[in-house]
């Protein structure tokens, strides 16, 4: 099976704030686990969507087995983090891994 991956690093200077609101708000609809390296995980379907904190960026990162699933766990996560980060200005520019 194929599995296809896209990645958006977001420049903030409150990583840690908006990765813990985006746990907080997506956790309502599947469970996040927190990895060893401090990310955190959210599992729906085969579909994977991870969280890390990093000095100064939040960076998220999507895998997926079919496009239309990649799609929808990329609007999730990304619309749901440029809304909480209206007032900074947040922009989330996925790139997509390539084949």
């Amino acid at each position: 099976m194929t599995i296809l991956s896209s990645r958006a690093d977001v420049p903030t200077d409150a990583p840690a704030r908006y990765a813990k609101q985006l746990v907080s708000h997506l956790g309502r609809k599947a469970p996040f686990t927190e990895d060893a390296d401090g990310a955190w995980t959210i599992t729906v379907g085969e579909a994977r969507g991870r969280i890390l904190v990093g000095d100064g960026v939040l960076t998220l990162h999507v895998e997926a087995s079919d496009v239309e699933t990649l799609d929808r766990l990329e609007h999730a996560l990304g619309s749901h983090l440029e809304r909480f980060g209206a007032r900074a200005g947040l922009t989330v520019a996925w790139r997509r891994d390539a084949d």
